[in-house]
């Protein structure tokens, strides 16, 4: 029996990347910057949720801990509220709260979903010092940081 009359057989069609990657538009750096400050706020919202439970269970030793200066744990607590805010959204949901406002969501070069893999590599390379620069000086027609460049991911208009 061919397979064209095989009512059984998975039905066939020819896929078109090529298409799909020229209808894709990056998101303007207009807003790259609106979600950057909106996924800020959102973190620090976070961390400020978080501290206020480990201050509620530690009580005034956390209090009294805290005040020190400790750059390290600073530094922990920073990647850390990162970890916890980028990776599950953009991995999950291929979005942030500031992707959502702008209209725009993370994808790899052809269109699709990013693996979790280039979701770890976008959220460890915003650490890298001064990464946040690094979109001023990218092309017009593609506008893009070190932490799409590295991982091979694009921001681009949902709507």
């Amino acid at each position: 029996m061919d397979d064209n009359q095989n009512p059984y057989h998975a039905p066939q069609a020819e896929v078109r990347r090529a298409e799909r990657v020229a209808q894709l538009v990056t998101a303007s750096r207009g807003q790259r910057f609106i979600h950057y400050l909106i996924d800020t706020l959102a973190c620090y919202a976070i961390m400020f949720a978080a501290m206020l439970v480990y201050v509620g269970i530690g009580g005034e030793a956390v209090v009294t801990a805290m005040q020190e200066p400790n750059p390290l744990r600073n530094v922990l607590i920073s990647v850390t509220m990162i970890l916890v805010y980028y990776v599950p959204m953009e991995g999950m949901f291929g979005v942030t709260l500031g992707k959502l406002v702008t209209g725009t969501r993370v994808v790899d070069e052809q269109g699709r979903p990013p693996s979790w893999g280039q979701v770890l590599g976008r959220t460890f390379a915003r650490l890298i010092p001064f990464e946040a620069f690094s979109l001023l000086f990218s092309r017009d027609d593609r506008v893009s940081g070190w932490h799409d460049r590295l991982p091979k991911t694009l921001v681009v208009r949902s709507r």
